[in-house]
C-alpha cells in the first residue's frame, strides 16, 4: 500500500508538467461561432465515470463525486466523514497543507468539500487558465492524503464547533433526529460527528476509510468548462490508484418511531414522515408532484406560501404565525415523505393535525386536473432553475453519473414529470397515510401530539 501511495504522490507532483492540454480558453477567430457542446460521459474499465460539458466558460468547475457518505460509516468510526470534510486541506503525499491553501489562493481558485448521507464531493473552481494548478491539488487531496497524527489532532476540536454552529438552526437538529428514528442503520447515521467520538477517530481509521471507499469504481470525475479528452486523460492517469468496488454498505431499513426534544425554544419545529421512494423511480416523481401540490415552500425569494394546501389548511385552525411545507427526500434505496411545520407552542398540535388531514384529503381523490398540472409546472420550473448555476449543474450531473453512469437531461426529466398521472399522485398520498410514521420535534412540546395520536 505504501508503494501505491508513493506512486500516487509522484503522479500528482508531475501533473503540472504532463497535464498540458487544458491551458486557457479556446482561441478562435471572432467570425467563428462556438456551438454549445453536448454532455459526454465515459466509463473507464476500472469503473471510473468521467462526465464533462464544454460550455466555453472562462471559469472551470471540476468535481470528484465519491460513494462515501455517512451511510457507509460503522459503529467504530461514526463521524469520520465529518472529519474528512474538515481535513480536506491537510498535508498530502504531494503537497503540504500550506502549499495547498496558498497555491489555490494564488490563482484565485477555491477548493470545497461537501457530503451527504450518500456521497462526498470534492470540487475546485478557477479560471480555466489555471485548471492544471488546481487540478493538481484536487488529485492530491482525493488520492494521496497523508493524515499526519498531529494535524488530525488539531482538526478534531473543530468537529464540535462546526456541529454547534450547524445546530444553531433548529431544523438541522430535527432532520438529524428524524433520520435517526426513521432508519435502523445506514441512513440513520448523522452528517455530524457524535460528541463521544470527538478526539477518538485515528489517522489509521481515516486511511482505512479512504482505502475502502475512495476507489475508482465508486468515483465520478465531472467537469464544466473543460474538454472531455482533457478530463479523460486526467482520469486515466491519476484516478486509477485504487481499483475494486470497495465497501458494499448495507441496505437502509426503515422502521419508524419518534424523537421529542423538549427545550426552551420559542417555536416548535416538527417533521412527520412515512417511507417515500428511491431516487430515479417513477414513484419518486409522483411524490415530487405531490410535494408541490401540498406546498414546497415559497416559489419566489422572500415570498410566501399562502396558496399552498398545507398553509391554507392550517390557517383555518389558527391565527398565530406558523409555517408548513411538504418534505420529500430520495436516496438510492429509500426515501422520506411528509411535512415540516413551525408553529407557536400553543398551536403546534392544531397545525400538525391540519397538515395530516390535508394529506388524507388528497389521498381520498377528487384532485382537480388543473391543480396537478400547476404542480407539474412548478416542479419543472424548480428543476430547471436548480441547474442554472454551475454548482447546481455540476451536482446534478455528478450525482446521476455516480449512481447510474448516465445523465438524464432536464428535457428528459421534464418528460418523466409530465408522465405522472393524477392517480399516481393519489397513490403517493395513500402511501403516506397508511405508512408507518416517523416524527421528530423540538421546542416546548406540551401541546404537540405524539406520533401515535396523528
Amino acid at each position: 500500500m505504501g508503494a501505491m501511495k508513493a506512486g500516487a504522490a509522484a503522479a500528482a507532483r508531475g501533473l503540472a508538467k504532463r497535464f498540458y492540454s487544458v491551458k486557457s480558453a479556446p482561441k478562435v477567430d471572432a467570425k467563428i461561432q462556438l456551438h454549445p457542446q453536448e454532455l459526454e460521459i465515459t466509463k473507464l474499465p476500472n469503473g471510473l465515470v468521467i462526465a464533462s460539458l464544454e460550455n466555453y466558460s472562462p471559469a472551470s468547475k471540476i468535481g470528484v463525486f465519491i460513494k462515501a457518505g455517512s451511510r457507509y460509516e460503522t459503529s467504530a468510526n461514526l463521524g469520520i466523514t465529518h472529519l474528512l470534510r474538515l481535513a480536506s486541506n491537510l498535508t498530502t503525499k504531494g503537497a503540504s497543507a500550506f502549499k495547498i491553501t496558498r497555491g489555490i489562493d494564488a490563482v484565485g481558485g477555491s477548493l470545497s468539500v461537501a457530503s451527504t448521507r450518500e456521497n462526498m464531493v470534492y470540487s475546485v473552481e478557477c479560471l480555466r487558465d489555471y485548471v492544471d494548478t488546481v487540478m493538481e491539488y484536487l488529485i492530491n487531496v482525493t488520492t494521496a492524503p497523508e493524515f499526519r497524527p498531529w494535524e488530525v489532532s488539531e482538526v478534531q476540536p473543530r468537529l464540535s464547533v462546526d456541529k454547534a454552529i450547524a445546530f444553531q438552526n433548529p431544523q438541522v437538529g430535527v432532520l438529524e433526529n428524524l433520520h435517526a428514528v426513521a432508519y435502523r442503520n445506514a441512513l440513520a447515521n448523522s452528517l455530524y460527528c457524535p460528541d463521544y467520538m470527538v478526539g477518538k477517530i485515528t489517522p489509521e481509521q481515516l486511511h482505512n476509510f479512504v482505502q475502502n471507499n475512495f476507489t475508482s469504481a465508486r468515483m465520478a470525475l465531472v467537469g464544466l468548462g473543460i474538454g472531455h479528452s482533457d478530463l479523460k486523460q486526467v482520469g486515466e492517469q491519476f484516478f486509477n490508484i485504487r481499483s475494486g468496488a470497495g465497501s458494499a454498505g448495507v441496505k437502509a431499513s426503515y422502521r419508524g418511531g419518534e424523537i421529542r426534544e423538549q427545550n426552551g425554544n420559542m417555536l416548535v419545529h416538527a417533521a412527520v414522515v412515512a417511507e417515500g421512494a428511491a431516487v430515479g423511480s417513477a414513484e419518486a416523481d409522483a411524490f415530487s408532484v405531490l410535494q408541490h401540490i401540498l406546498g414546497a415552500g415559497p416559489l419566489i425569494k422572500r415570498g410566501s406560501s399562502v396558496t399552498s394546501r398545507l398553509v391554507q389548511s392550517a390557517a383555518k385552525v389558527t391565527t398565530q404565525p406558523f409555517d408548513a411545507s411538504a418534505f420529500n427526500v430520495n436516496y438510492s434505496d429509500s426515501g422520506l415523505f411528509g411535512f415540516y411545520t413551525i408553529a407557536q407552542p400553543s398551536t403546534a398540535g392544531e397545525v400538525i393535525k391540519a397538515a395530516v388531514n390535508q394529506v388524507k384529503t388528497v389521498a381520498q381523490g377528487g384532485l382537480p386536473e388543473e391543480e396537478v398540472a400547476r404542480a407539474k409546472s412548478q416542479l419543472k420550473a424548480a428543476l430547471l432553475m436548480s441547474v442554472e448555476p454551475s454548482g447546481g449543474l455540476l451536482e446534478e450531473i455528478g450525482s446521476q453519473a455516480l449512481s447510474s453512469g448516465t445523465y438524464a437531461s432536464p428535457a428528459a426529466a421534464a418528460a418523466k414529470i409530465d408522465a405522472v398521472t393524477t392517480a399516481d399522485v393519489v397513490n403517493a398520498a395513500k402511501k403516506f397515510v397508511t405508512g408507518k410514521k416517523s416524527m421528530a420535534a423540538s421546542g416546548d412540546l406540551a401541546n404537540t401530539p405524539f406520533v401515535d395520536e396523528l
